[in-house]
């Protein structure tokens, strides 16, 4: 399984601007031909069919314990058991005495929650211990193939196969080693965690506030159902392909998005350009809607900017009856929650011509001399966040005001290279919502067949 950089995945060298800004154009629409060939994600009227001729072969219906699509050379019930019943090990490791100061560059891998995907590993932060401190952690020591499962937090379900880039290495106490019997492939039992039912039995057994996550009889608890080997061999190279796949697609989405963050430090970190403040580039707007006239009322969100208002509250109308005291936003206009802009909630509008916020938003817009998607792309900046936790006032809840907005710092280039870096990084979101796109239809593709491919 692919848990390293992606040898094969070319670095972004671009001699110049023009063809930095092709070649985003050029890779996004051959990774969107190369998404049309890698898959095939069946619609509704599709998946219908495939179960139909599936359930075609076992009679009217599926009869027994049959998953709803199967290879055609395979045929019978599948055995229901435990997991318990086909593992020689379950079991967990533990951190080390000195936490994060006893971890070194090389040596044994030590595998931590955050370094197991949900199907893949994450290797690229992996830490490391010397052969004196693995010694000590014998017990835990990995093995090609182990299963490993996340067994408490967040990522509470994830799981991956250990593969031979991590053999040796240990685990600690957030991880659980899965260590297969005979009965059962590996590669197979990951897969078969991945899918709805088992997690939704590992969530039903998070009951109560504590949440304190999965013990190793919970584990061995699972409900599995189990084809042949040969079976279980062929499902299983299907979908390790397929986590391959969204490994190495997450790798490019990951390094797309590190090199427009590098960008937007080289860009925007102050230098010897003349400095100014945001103050002297911006305006505040506060226009009213008088009578109601406009219905479009919008939201900031930190993730995906202005959205509707029903968007962001599951189609819950939570704006006032009487809208005439909203401030009216039009297109490239901003917008910030000066409650919430420390966790990223400021905005321009683009998605729509024109619509309304609530009062308490803080409304501008740029000058004339000055090209509002370079004011944007600062406002993801690490020296904009840094600026404003210098800003914000409030004992309980902080707030940054428009005074404090305006007193930021801020290098101010020609308008043309305003324009020229605003076009860049644009483009380069471009491609990184492309590669989103196809990793969002490669993990439909990979539910699809989980849901209906084992029982």
């Amino acid at each position: 399984m692919t848990t390293t950089k992606n040898n094969e995945h070319k670095k972004l060298n671009f001699s110049s601007e023009r063809e930095q800004n092709q070649a985003c154009l050029n890779s996004a629409e051959h990774e969107k031909n190369q998404g049309r060939k890698v898959l095939n994600v069946p619609n509704k009227q599709e998946q219908n069919q495939t179960c139909s001729d599936s359930a075609e072969r076992e009679g009217l219906s599926p009869k027994g314990n049959v998953p709803n699509l199967r290879f055609k050379e395979f045929q019978g019930e599948w055995e229901k058991c435990k997991l318990g019943d086909l593992t020689a090990k379950v079991g967990s490791g533990s951190t080390p005495k000195g936490g994060n100061a006893v971890y070194t560059s090389a040596g044994h891998c030590f595998v931590r929650s955050q370094n197991v995907g949900m199907g893949y590993l994450i290797l690229d932060d992996v830490a490391h211990i010397n052969d004196g401190i693995h010694q000590k952690h014998k017990a835990t020591e990995l093995k090609e193939d182990d299963v490993l499962l996340n067994i408490t937090g967040a990522s509470i379900g994830r799981t991956a196969i250990a593969t031979k880039e991590i053999e040796g290495g240990n685990v600690n106490q957030h991880v659980c080693i899965i260590r297969a019997n005979s009965k059962v492939s590996p590669k197979f039992l990951c897969n078969y965690i991945q899918t709805k039912k088992i997690q939704n039995y590992i969530q039903s057994l998070q009951t109560g506030g504590s949440r304190e996550g999965l013990n190793f009889e919970q584990i061995r608890s699972f409900p599995i159902s189990l084809p042949n080997m040969a079976e279980q061999n062929k499902i299983a190279q299907l979908l390790d392909k397929l986590n391959e796949r969204i490994a190495t697609q997450n790798k490019i989405i990951e390094d797309l998005k590190k090199l427009k963050s590098a960008i937007i430090e080289i860009e925007y970190t102050p230098n010897t350009k003349t400095t100014s403040h945001i103050g002297n580039v911006i305006e505040q707007i506060s226009k009213r809607n008088k009578n109601n006239a406009i219905q479009n009322v919008l939201s900031v969100s930190n993730r995906q900017g202005f959205i509707k208002q029903s968007d962001q509250f599951e189609n819950r109308n939570v704006a006032s009856e009487d809208t005439s005291n909203y401030k009216i936003v039009e297109k490239n206009d901003f917008a910030f929650n000066p409650a919430r802009i420390n966790v990223g909630s400021i905005a321009r509008l683009t998605t729509f011509e024109k619509g309304i916020v609530s009062p308490m938003y803080i409304c501008f817009r740029t000058q004339e001399n000055v090209a509002p998607e370079y004011i944007d792309f600062f406002f993801e900046s690490k020296h904009f966040y840094c600026e404003i936790q210098k800003r914000l006032e409030g004992s309980v809840r902080q707030c940054l005001s428009f005074e404090g907005l305006c007193n930021i710092p801020f290098s101010l280039p020609s308008l043309e290279m305003q324009q020229r870096i605003g076009k860049r990084l644009f483009i380069l979101g471009q491609k990184i919502k492309t590669e989103t796109d196809l990793l969002e239809l490669l993990n439909k593709q990979k539910y699809y067949l989980l849901r209906q491919m084992f029982i």
